[in-house]
């Protein structure tokens, strides 16, 4: 009963810090974009939190693990109703480290992480309601579905897919409907001259530097409560190679970019922080500090390529660096698996294998989704109300009303 209960005090601590997470995704994103956007970004990063958890209650939990099924397609039922004993009291034998509730809402908080990826780079040009819907049925029905092939026992889990905390679960998932989103939208106005991307700097870089820290705090609660229980040597180490990684995306991705750019650029540091951190996620309990490192420098310096290629390459609006933080050291995460883990059973055809089956689901569901509401109700704001901010015009409020600057 002891162990029981130190397992999920912990599970929920882990909890309150993924929770956490959701406001580090609101200052970054608010940081790194225009100050006439804030209210608006910050009004999805809400919604996605409340009906997130709303909807993995309802729906997603008993899709995500629906107990015996086919592998593919499983569902327990609607509503959250607890496992009871034979005397109608709850059953603490749910599993070994925590009760049925605190499952429910450590799940719960990652369900809602996948949509946010999605804010961030459709920031400043997306209708809310259409963002809306879509953050609906992806928190609702695709990132449950794609959480029980793994996390659920399905097929992937069956063949020996392994992901630890995320790296593809979650980041990818994000990443990949990210990718749909930002190339059925179009860039922002002025992004790019003469098919030169520009550069739109954000308003508030110290917000999103506040941002970033405390997601790598949250991050703790992400990988350290996938331990799922108080484990003194497998939770101790997982947050020392969390940590190693995000430390060598950082360093990495600064060191990168100024060799590129001449310039010590603060937003790529962060963003090889991060990098570093959803890298790590995948194998954070598999691998040896020193991998770690290896597997975040990998991060930091796919950051500072994967920016580049997205901006001037593949021509794609990506506001806050999403899809090279979500996605691509998503995959390099979920891969590393198969290079470092020191389980000899864990191998790289079969990550591949797991990358290639939830990219085919997202790209496909994604598509389905938002260029349905592109078709019927239209998913960027008109030009005038891009220039002159979405918080005036879909909300009728200002983040900042006694420090108006001259914004153009």
């Amino acid at each position: 009963m002891e162990l029981l209960t130190t397992n999920n005090v912990w599970m929920m601590i882990c909890t309150a810090l993924v929770f956490f997470m959701h406001l580090g995704f609101s200052l970054l994103e608010i940081g790194l974009t225009r100050q006439k956007n804030t209210i608006n970004i910050l009004f999805k990063n809400i919604f996605i939190i409340t009906i997130g958890l709303l909807l993995y209650c309802l729906i997603g939990f008993n899709l995500m693990y629906p107990g015996e099924f086919n592998g593919f397609f499983g569902f327990a039922g609607f509503g959250l109703d607890s496992p009871l004993t034979a005397e109608g009291a709850l059953d603490l034998t749910y599993n070994e480290g925590y009760t049925y509730w605190t499952d429910f809402l450590f799940q719960g908080m990652f369900a809602a992480t996948a949509a946010t990826i999605v804010s961030g780079a459709v920031a400043e040009r997306v209708k809310i309601v259409p963002f809306m819907i879509f953050t609906v049925i992806y928190v609702g029905l695709v990132y449950p579905i794609a959480g029980s092939w793994k996390w659920g026992g399905g097929f992937l889990d069956a063949m020996g897919f392994y992901d630890f905390a995320g790296s593809t679960l979650v980041h990818s998932v994000g990443g990949w409907a990210a990718v749909v989103a930002v190339c059925l939208l179009g860039p922002r106005i002025g992004k790019f001259k003469e098919g030169k991307a520009q550069a739109i700097p954000g308003h508030n870089i110290p917000l999103a530097t506040a941002g970033v820290l405390i997601l790598w705090l949250g991050w703790f609660g992400f990988n350290g409560g996938s331990v799922l229980s108080a484990d003194p040597a497998l939770t101790s180490v997982t947050l020392v190679t969390t940590c190693l990684a995000a430390s060598a995306g950082g360093v990495v991705a600064m060191l990168v970019s100024t060799a590129m750019y001449k310039n010590l650029d603060l937003t790529m540091f962060l963003n090889g922080i991060l990098g570093g951190l959803v890298g790590i996620t995948a194998g954070a309990d598999v691998v040896s500090p020193t991998s770690a490192i290896i597997i975040g420098a990998v991060a930091g310096a796919l950051i500072v390529l994967a920016v580049s290629f997205i901006d001037n390459k593949l021509k794609l609006d990506d506001p806050v660096g999403a899809i090279a933080v979500h996605l691509v050291c998503g995959i390099w995460g979920t891969l590393a698996v198969g290079i470092f883990s020191t389980n000899p059973e864990h191998s790289f055809l079969t990550q591949l294998i797991g990358v290639a089956c939830y990219a085919v689901f997202c790209l496909v569901t994604a598509f389905i989704i938002i260029y349905a509401l592109k078709k019927t109700m239209g998913i960027r704001v008109s030009e005038k109300e891009e220039l002159e901010g979405l918080d005036a015009h879909e909300h009728g409020m200002d983040a900042y009303p006694d420090f108006r600057l001259n914004e153009h």
